[in-house]
C-alpha cells in the first residue's frame, strides 16, 4: 500500500485541494498505521472484513460527508497508474461526464490469465447490454465520479461494486464515459482471487444476479418463452401423431408438454412480478437520493448560519 500511496498526487489541475481516504477493511497487515505514516488524511476502519462492495460504499459515503466534489477510486495494490488521475477526472471537470471508468489494456496485461481475460470481456458485454452504455472495461476499479453521481449510487452485491455501479448509472441516465489508462506491474497475487475456479464461479453468479436485478423481465421472460415454446412444440408433435392415428404410446409427450407449458406460463408471471419489484426499487432509490440532497442542504444551511452567527 505504501507504494500505491507514494504514487498518488497531492495536487490535480482544476482542484483547490486533494485529500486521501483509505478503507481498512478488517486488515491484519497494519494498514491504518501505514496509512498514517504516509500522510493519509482520512481512515475508515472496519474491525471485521465487510467485503469489497461494502468497503467501496463506506468510502463513498465518507467522501460525501467530507464534502468531496469529485471522488477517485483506486486499489491499494498499485495496479493502476496514478499518473492517469488527471486524465480520469478531466471529463468530469469539463462537464462531459458524471462517471469516468479507466479502461485497462486487458490483452497486454501479462499477469491476467486467459480465463480472467475472457470473463472480463463477458462481464463487460453483460454490463453494456444491461446498462445500455459502452464501457469496454466494466470490472475496472479505477474510476472517478462527481458528487451528484456518488449520491445516486447504491450497491446491492456483496462481492463487487464495479459492474453494478455502471448499470445503475446507465439506468439513471447519468453521463458515463471511459478513458484509456495504464497499469503497473503486478506486485502481489490478488487477495480477492483465491483461484481461477473461484473467480469463474463468482463472476458467473454476479453476471446472472445482475440480469435478475436490473433486467428481470428479460431474464425470466426469456426462460418462460423457452419453456413455453418447448412445451408447445412437443404438444404439436403429439397432435401430429394423434391425428395420424399413431397417438398411442406418446402419452408421455402430453405430460411433458403440459408440464413445460405450465412452468413457462408461471415463469411469465414471475417476470411481471419481478418487473414490478424492479420498478419499486427504482422508486426507493429516488427517495434515498432526495433524502440525501435534503440532508446536504440542511447541513450547508447549518454551516452558513454558524459562520454568520
Amino acid at each position: 500500500m505504501a507504494i500505491a500511496l507514494a504514487a498518488l498526487p497531492r495536487g490535480v489541475t482544476g482542484f483547490d485541494k486533494v485529500e486521501w481516504l483509505i478503507i481498512d477493511d478488517g486488515s491484519t497487515d497494519d494498514t491504518a498505521n501505514v496509512a498514517r505514516e504516509n500522510g493519509v488524511d482520512h481512515i475508515i476502519r472496519h474491525p471485521k472484513n465487510q467485503g469489497l462492495a461494502r468497503g467501496f460504499m463506506a468510502g463513498l459515503n465518507a467522501c460525501l460527508r467530507l464534502g468531496a466534489d469529485v471522488i477517485v477510486n483506486t486499489d491499494a495494490d498499485n495496479q493502476y497508474n496514478a499518473d492517469d488521475i488527471p486524465v480520469l477526472v478531466e471529463p468530469i471537470l469539463n462537464g462531459q461526464a458524471d462517471i469516468v471508468v479507466g479502461a485497462r489494456p486487458i490483452e497486454s496485461i501479462k499477469h491476467f490469465s486467459p480465463p480472467k481475460k475472457v470473463l472480463q470481456k463477458i462481464g463487460s458485454w453483460v454490463v453494456r447490454v444491461a446498462s445500455k452504455t459502452n464501457i469496454p472495461d466494466a470490472p475496472s476499479g479505477f474510476r472517478a465520479m462527481s458528487r451528484n453521481a456518488a449520491q445516486r449510487l447504491m450497491v446491492f452485491n456483496d462481492y463487487t461494486y464495479t459492474l453494478e455501479t455502471i448499470i445503475q448509472a446507465g439506468q439513471k441516465n447519468m453521463a458515463i464515459t471511459s478513458v484509456p489508462i495504464r497499469v503497473n506491474e503486478d506486485l502481489r497475487p490478488s487477495r480477492l482471487l483465491k483461484s481461477i475456479p473461484s473467480y469463474i464461479k463468482r463472476s458467473i453468479v454476479t453476471i446472472i444476479r445482475i440480469f435478475i436485478i436490473y433486467r428481470p423481465f428479460r431474464f425470466f421472460g426469456t426462460i418462460g418463452a423457452v419453456l413455453f415454446g418447448l412445451g408447445f412444440l412437443i404438444g404439436l408433435r403429439f397432435l401430429y401423431y394423434y391425428l395420424s392415428g399413431e397417438g398411442e404410446g406418446h402419452i408421455q409427450s402430453v405430460i411433458l408438454s403440459a408440464v413445460l407449458l405450465g412452468t413457462g406460463f408461471q415463469t411469465f408471471l414471475v417476470a411481471f412480478l419481478a418487473d414490478l419489484l424492479a420498478a419499486n426499487r427504482k422508486l426507493l432509490e429516488d427517495i434515498r437520493y432526495t433524502v440525501k440532497l435534503k440532508s446536504d442542504e440542511a447541513s450547508e444551511k447549518y454551516k452558513e448560519e454558524n459562520i454568520h452567527g
